[in-house]
């Protein structure tokens, strides 16, 4: 009878972790879905300007107005000590992986359509998956590995290696998406060391300080109307990451790293009616099995963490039968 009742609490107790979980779900992937389609104008704006001020101008004032929008919030909310956050070194790595990143980035969108781009640093997923297993010590399986290789082929498809030569926007884009991945890593470590919008204000700021004092070289003086679309740049990237925090706080990360790639859709849309780029039927073959391939790696991610949720339950619950069981026997 004692055994019968235990699975029915766990039984109970699973399905009603599940049904709280459900509710947020949808509010998560809506989040995603509305941070997704933000950010390709944030980088729309970049490639616009790109076409007019040194690729460094463009990432200082991606940067500093990003800055200048979240700091206020972060200041009214947790106070000016909120900008020495805990871990400060690793931080500071972190921040300037991602500027570095973002540096290869615009410079990859300088060159080459918005699309093409975003598929080949959608390649950070993949590499993710490949240095957890050699830097976080996570075990990967043999489906996750295969799922890696396929990630690796559809960007050889969009590279197309041997039949014409690799543009340095290729270059320059795998650039960005391999720096992006360690700051992936970085992020993992940080994980619960400050509160989300800390960090993201906080990388902001560094990010700004590290491009002004780089931008000063090759400064070129905006016109109004660029002050403005730089203004809106550092607008959607603030907004844009805002509501990816606001994503992840209602779902988990491997249930919403499928709805990431609506950005390429977004992207797509932008680089048509702006820039008059359109993916050619090969590039979008390549974006395709990239795409499979990271939904996979997901949502095997989400399957085991899934087991192993099911498993610390199931522990638990034994460790409370057994210290019942104890006690009756005191008694």
């Amino acid at each position: 009878m004692k055994s019968f009742a235990l699975k029915n609490r766990f039984k109970k107790m699973y399905i009603q972790k599940k049904e709280n979980v459900s509710g947020s779900v949808l509010k998560g992937i809506l989040l995603m879905i509305s941070s997704m389609t933000i950010v390709p104008i944030m980088d729309g704006l970049a490639k616009f300007l790109s076409s007019d001020y040194p690729i460094a101008e463009v990432v200082w004032g991606r940067y500093i107005f990003h800055f200048f929008y979240l700091f206020p919030i972060v200041l009214f909310k947790y106070g000016p000590s909120a900008l020495l956050p805990r871990h400060l070194a690793l931080q500071i790595i972190r921040g300037g992986l991602l500027v570095c990143s973002t540096f290869f980035f615009f410079a990859a969108i300088a060159e080459m359509p918005l699309a093409d781009t975003l598929a080949l640093v959608f390649i950070s997923p993949i590499i993710v998956t490949t240095l957890s297993s050699v830097l976080l010590g996570e075990v990967v399986g043999v489906r996750r590995w295969s799922a890696v290789s396929f990630g690796f082929l559809g960007a050889l498809v969009i590279i197309r290696p041997g039949f014409n030569n690799i543009e340095i926007g290729t270059i320059f884009a795998l650039t960005a998406g391999t720096i992006y991945a360690f700051y992936i890593i970085a992020t993992r470590k940080l994980s619960g060391s400050a509160p989300p919008l800390i960090t993201l204000t906080f990388t902001a700021l560094l990010g700004a300080v590290i491009m002004s004092v780089l931008v000063p070289f090759q400064w070129i003086e905006p016109s109004k109307i660029d002050w403005l679309l730089m203004a809106a740049m550092g607008a959607c990237a603030a907004l844009g990451h805002f509501l990816l925090i606001k994503a992840f706080d209602n779902a988990k990360a491997s249930v919403l790293a499928p709805f990431s790639y609506f950005e390429i859709i977004v992207a797509t849309i932008i680089g048509f009616v702006i820039f008059d780029d359109f993916p050619d039927t090969i590039t979008w073959l390549g974006i395709g099995i990239i795409i499979l391939s990271g939904v996979y790696i997901s949502v095997r991610e989400r399957k085991v963490g899934e087991k192993s949720l099911e498993m610390e339950a199931k522990e638990s619950n034994s460790k409370d039968l057994s210290n019942r069981v104890t006690r009756n026997a005191n008694r």
